[in-house]
């Protein structure tokens, strides 16, 4: 195992996933990215209000009592490692069970978490990113809209597109052909002093940072923001476009299509808001 990332499994630490696993084998599971601070995760309350949806979404039994317990143990270890920023993720999956897709009735949740050093890259604004345009499309299930499951081949599908590409990230559309969001994280463009983002009701994922980007930075910084649908070519015309994600907060971009941002001020103004909730 390498010395950057620590991985446990229902609690034990572990190299090795115990099979048959519906996770491994459906996807039948749900995750939560969550960036940890000399130890703190932030924001745990958002992460852990997304994992219940997710939870009721699937039909699995309340499992948070042994997720904060296993959680806590591991964000201990990351500092005894002295990781000073770390990525700790947890994953659930539905466990074992019999061949074929029905879940067992009495199926008993797997908790895998994994704690990975980032060394000291959250704790500054991310350099601004070169979007591409991704050639394969969200899917569309509002049943699972909104929600982290394990599901995620259409985003690794487009992280190989772009980085062959040598883009820094790529924008997602939908079935119709509006935005989504990039690769790894929600998207928002700046237009006549106001904040615009997809709204995420048939697929995507809703950020934790999305929901602080629009209930609070923004708030603070008196910027409304408004959720409706986005074509591409708006983008283009957008003031400044801007992502977020749990591990490095807003980042701006610098360029999509023909169109190149040389300034990100609202950008630059929302990061200091949430270094400022770091600090």
């Amino acid at each position: 195992m390498s010395g950057e990332i620590a991985i446990w499994v229902d609690g034990l630490q572990a190299a090795a996933l115990p099979l048959p696993d519906r996770g491994l084998e459906f996807g039948d599971g749900l995750f939560e990215t969550l960036l940890l601070h000399n130890g703190d995760p932030l924001y745990l309350d958002l992460h852990l209000a997304r994992l219940r949806r997710g939870c009721a979404a699937l039909g699995f039994a309340d499992s948070e009592p042994a997720v904060l317990e296993q959680s806590r143990r591991a964000c201990a270890d990351a500092v005894t490692r002295g990781w000073r920023w770390c990525a700790l993720r947890v994953t659930l999956t539905r466990g074992g069970g019999p061949r074929g897709y029905a879940p067992p009735a009495d199926a008993k949740i797997r908790i895998v978490i994994s704690a990975t050093n980032l060394h000291d890259v959250p704790s500054r604004m991310a350099e601004p990113a070169a979007l591409g345009l991704a050639s394969i499309r969200w899917p569309t299930q509002p049943a699972l809209a909104g929600i982290k499951h394990l599901n995620r081949l259409e985003q690794v599908l487009a992280a190989r597109e772009y980085r062959a590409s040598g883009t820094d990230e790529a924008v997602m559309l939908d079935q119709r052909g509006d935005v989504v969001s990039v690769v790894a994280g929600n998207l928002f463009l700046v237009r006549d002093g106001q904040l615009f983002t997809p709204p995420l009701d048939a697929c995507g994922i809703a950020g934790t940072r999305r929901e602080l980007v629009i209930r609070r930075w923004s708030q603070a910084l008196g910027l409304a923001v408004k959720e409706q649908a986005i074509a591409p070519a708006e983008l283009e015309t957008a003031q400044e476009i801007f992502y977020c994600n749990s591990l490095f907060g807003p980042r701006p971009v610098a360029s999509f299509g023909q169109r190149n941002w040389n300034s990100h001020p609202v950008c630059t103004a929302l990061y200091a808001a949430y270094k400022g909730e770091l600090a």
